[in-house]
């Protein structure tokens, strides 16, 4: 199982900002990932590329960049948003 660089970095602004629900430290959160067997997938220049070729369904960069990955690694991207649900390919709402 993965974990997408682009989660922290979305966290670390988002905590950042000062955001409700982004109190928890990033490396915390790494840390724990990492502990339980994740494995860290980093931002490729072909995630980037992908990224071009996605329908405009959803408008955030990071759950675009999210889309992306499991696309080009062909792994399944878990998600509870219904938007990003909404993509083809390895995308699945839970």
């Amino acid at each position: 199982m993965f974990f997408s660089v682009a989660s922290l970095w979305e966290v670390t602004i988002k905590r950042g900002l000062g955001r409700a629900g982004f109190q928890i430290e990033p490396r915390l959160i790494r840390r724990g990932l990492l502990d339980n067997g994740y494995t860290a997938l980093t931002i490729t220049s072909d995630h980037a590329f992908a990224v071009s070729l996605l329908l405009p369904i959803h408008r955030d960069p990071f759950d675009r960049v999210l889309v992306a990955q499991a696309t080009v690694e062909a792994i399944t991207l878990l998600t509870s948003d219904p938007i990003v649900a909404r993509y083809l390919g390895p995308v699945r709402a839970v």
